[in-house]
């Protein structure tokens, strides 16, 4: 079992509405029983005074990455609407750092792609963390095999890095993304609990 002190972050990856309802554009099987998982970490988290923070995908409804022809991902997550809120059962206790805002796409809750350059943007998720002095972060979320792999192995580049795969769902596009995602992340030094 993971545990958590104060130099410690959990990051909350992307438990939205469009993903963890299932009336969400892009519900993912499972997601929104990873909920109450999800919020036994953040308790956890609390109780040992651990920096909790949340990335947030909140696009313009004519991001790039989004289309409505069926040759990108279906329009989600769009700002201000119900399906990029955080899901009503998931208990916020800190920041929410959110991606996307003027078109940039990516799934690391610390860096965007710029849609005109192509060169990575970073979010406010390291600051925070510096500000912080965090030296292990623990990541949670949506999904596995997506922004909490891509959080996760940018996080280990700088940080100790553990995922809760319990508190995490996979989509699995293909059989067994979720477990290459694992590897993956287990290659790169990530602790998979």
């Amino acid at each position: 079992m993971i545990s958590y002190d104060t130099t410690t972050a959990l990051v909350i990856v992307d438990v939205q509405n469009d993903f963890a309802d299932p009336d969400g554009s892009l519900f993912v099987e499972g997601a929104e029983s990873v909920v109450p998982r999800v919020n036994i970490e953040i308790m956890r988290a609390q109780s040992a005074g651990a920096f909790v923070a949340y990335s947030q995908d909140w696009h313009p409804a004519s991001a790039p990455e989004m289309a409505t022809d069926g040759t990108a991902r279906p329009v989600h997550c769009v700002q201000d609407t119900w399906g990029a809120e955080l899901h009503p059962g998931l208990e916020v206790a800190g920041p929410v750092v959110r991606r996307g805002a003027r078109g940039e796409d990516g799934y690391s809750a610390f860096t965007m792609r710029d849609p005109d350059t192509g060169e990575d943007v970073a979010t406010p998720l390291h600051a925070m963390l510096e500000e912080m002095d965090v030296q292990r972060v623990v990541v949670v979320g949506l999904t596995l095999e997506d922004a909490v792999k891509a959080t996760a192995l940018e996080s280990a580049r700088k940080y100790i890095t553990s995922v809760v795969s319990e508190a995490c769902v996979a989509i699995d596009r293909e059989p067994g993304d979720g477990r290459r995602a694992i590897q993956e992340m287990r290659d790169a030094g990530v602790t998979i609990d």
